[in-house]
Formats: C-alpha cells, sequence, structure tokens
C-alpha cells in the first residue's frame, strides 16, 4: 500500500530515554504503579527516585496499562495519519501486557495492529524497540522489521544483579530464581532473562561487588572480541553504572553504549541498588 504509515509503540519499561523516543517517533503506553490512596502512571506522573523514597512506607504493585490509555494513544496515532501499528511489548512471561494489547488491537478496527512479545525487558525491549524504528524507517516493512529483532535477540543478553531479592518476590515475578540465594551469606545472583522471557539464574558472586564482576565475565564469555552494542542500567547506582561500563569498554569489544536509570516500575520489582549488562552482537540491518 503506497500510502501506508507504520507507528512504533511499545511500553514504559522499555527503559528508552525521552529523547530516543521523540527522536525515532515512538509511541509509549504507560504502566500502573498502585499505592493504597493513589494510582500513577508509569514515568509519567512519578519519576523512579520517587518509587525508591516511599519503599519504606508501602510497597506497591504494578499494574497492566489502562485500556482507556492504550485508546487515546491509538486514537492520537490515526489522528496523526497512521495505518498501521508495530507494538512491541514486555515479555508475556514477566507481564499480561502483551495478552492485554493483543486483545485490545482485535477490538480496535482503525488501525492494522501487528504485536510482537519482545521475550525481554528494560534495554532488551528498548534495543528491539529502536532496532524495529530503525529498520520501519528504511524499509517501511512490518515483517522485516519482526525479522531484525529476532535476529538481535537471538545474541542478546540481559543480566543483572540486585542488592535485595525481596522486592522481585514480594512482586511475585522471581522466576527460577527462588531457591538459589543464601542470604546469610550474602550470596547475590546474576539473573538473565531465558529464550522464552522468564528470569533465571546464571550464575552466583559472594557480595553485590564480586557478582557485579562476575557478570561482566559471564558477558565476556558469552561475546569474546565480537563487536556488540551495550547499556548500563542502574537503579540509584549512577557511579556504580558508570565504572560497570568502563569495565566493560577495558574487556569487550563495545561499539555503541547507553547508560539508563530502570523505569520506576521496574524499580518496583527491584527496589534500589541494581545494575544490569544489556548487550548483542553488532551485526548490519
Amino acid at each position: 500500500m503506497a500510502n501506508k504509515k507504520i507507528a512504533i509503540v511499545t511500553d514504559t519499561t522499555c527503559d528508552l530515554s525521552d529523547e530516543v523516543l521523540k527522536l525515532n517517533n515512538i509511541f509509549m503506553v504507560p504502566m500502573q504503579i498502585v499505592y493504597e490512596t493513589r494510582t500513577y502512571r508509569d514515568r509519567m506522573e512519578i519519576t523512579a527516585d520517587k518509587v525508591y523514597e516511599m519503599l519504606d512506607k508501602e510497597i506497591p504493585k504494578s499494574s497492566l496499562p489502562l485500556p482507556e490509555d492504550v485508546k487515546k494513544i491509538l486514537d492520537r496515532i490515526v489522528d496523526d495519519g497512521y495505518t498501521d501499528i508495530l507494538y512491541i511489548s514486555i515479555s508475556a512471561g514477566l507481564s499480561g501486557t502483551y495478552n492485554l494489547i493483543r486483545l485490545l488491537a482485535q477490538e480496535y478496527t482503525k488501525l492494522n495492529i501487528e504485536v510482537v512479545d519482545s521475550t525481554n525487558l528494560s534495554m532488551g525491549l528498548g534495543f528491539l524497540v529502536m532496532e524495529a524504528a530503525n529498520v520501519i524507517k528504511k524499509t517501511g516493512d512490518i515483517k522485516a522489521a519482526i525479522q531484525r529483532m529476532n535476529t538481535v535477540r537471538k545474541t542478546m543478553s540481559t543480566m543483572f544483579v540486585l542488592n535485595t531479592l525481596d522486592y522481585l518476590k514480594k512482586g511475585g515475578r522471581i522466576g527460577k530464581v527462588e531457591g538459589t540465594v543464601g542470604n546469610l551469606l550474602n550470596i547475590k545472583p546474576i539473573i538473565a532473562v531465558n529464550e522464552e522471557g522468564v528470569y533465571y539464574t546464571v550464575s552466583k558472586g559472594k557480595g553485590f561487588k564480586k557478582a557485579v564482576s562476575a557478570m561482566v565475565d559471564e558477558i565476556k564469555n558469552r561475546y569474546g572480541d565480537k563487536p556488540i552494542v551495550v547499556a548500563v542500567v542502574h537503579g540509584t547506582l549512577p557511579e556504580g553504572a558508570q565504572n560497570l561500563l568502563i569495565s566493560l569498554k577495558e574487556k569487550l569489544n563495545v561499539t555503541t553504549s547507553y547508560i539508563t536509570q530502570v523505569s520506576p516500575v521496574l524499580g518496583v520489582h527491584t527496589g534500589p541498588g541494581l545494575l544490569g549488562v544489556i548487550a548483542f552482537e553488532e551485526t548490519l540491518a
């Protein structure tokens, strides 16, 4: 179709900056952060720092996007002259968002909507969204964008170390990590996302610093000297993130790098004190 115009849509767990979203014309649906007395739209009505600050008083719950928020964004996309949408969601293994959007897409008749499960989160999702946006800009072909995402996903690693697993447990997002850690021994797991988009333990380290160092070794073992694109994500640890990126650049062939704080809704499940690495092999699109 000659007049086809494709919009890329994702959710607020992508951890892409507002600048990147604007530059690539990516639309974003807010998840919800639910407290006893108020519900906030992720990133739009509350910051990650505010979530961390309030954790001592109350641990909120996360919730799916509001259907009316999704519909508002879809209506806006129609008003902007788009005909098609490629929606790339947080892992269906970690959230019901994919299924929600799929059902809403079936009911919405003003656009052709393709919904894809990223089987990832944070910059793992963000990178796939960016790669898809680049392909759409060049080709205007949704199938080519999905093919590119599948290629990138095959070489992608998403790993992180948490200061505590308490928030993951309370949020019910522990996946295959439960039972792998001895709190008394200060053993920290390196948590990764598997092919089904569920958390599991890659390895462990005694104490936070050793676990982060072991995470770097794990990334080195996976990629060797291959050129890679890297994002370091953090929760309240900007200096730690800078140091982690320096370490990665010293040991690996990093061609492009990003540092970003995780979104408020991810902060609900991870708590303060998180360092993570998302990487994939750099190949021509």
